[in-house]
């Protein structure tokens, strides 16, 4: 399984992407859109941004897999979005959007995964490397304030 030191590494390598071809490049990673979530830290209380692949839309929403490779742990991002689901989503480098985040419930998520393990099996295969189920996340922009 990835260490916390590889995923950053990796998030910080495809950052100097970004920032190196002027956020022309990096903003799509095997055919998938890269979305830069901030979460709000669940135990500091501090901004948190990650770069991540988003397989599929569902309506407006994007669709990230919290698979952290497989491992038996959830990411990071995950449980700060858990425990608070406003978050910030930027696209293509453009000013971030205020979004929602929620899990899939059990209906969505069996709907959802087979149509993103069938063109990524890479998901697929984090799912063998686990015995948790690997949740999918749906960042929705947030509703706005109506009379």
């Amino acid at each position: 399984m990835p260490s916390d030191f590889a995923l950053k590494t990796m998030n910080a390598v495809h950052r100097v992407i970004q920032k190196v071809s002027g956020g022309r490049a990096g903003w799509q990673v095997a055919g998938m859109t890269v979305v830069e979530l901030t979460t709000i830290g669940r135990k500091s209380g501090q901004p948190r941004t990650v770069l991540l692949t988003s397989p599929l839309r569902e309506g407006d929403a994007y669709v990230v897999v919290a698979s952290r490779g497989g491992d038996d742990q959830h990411p990071a991002w995950f449980l700060n979005l858990r425990d608070n689901p406003d978050v910030q989503v930027g696209l293509k480098g453009e000013t971030a959007l205020p979004m929602v985040a929620s899990v899939a419930d059990a209906d969505l998520r069996a709907r959802l995964w087979p149509k993103i393990t069938a063109d990524y099996k890479n998901y697929a295969q984090y799912q063998t490397k686990t015995e948790r189920e690997i949740p999918l996340v749906l960042l929705s922009p947030k509703a706005q304030n109506r009379p």
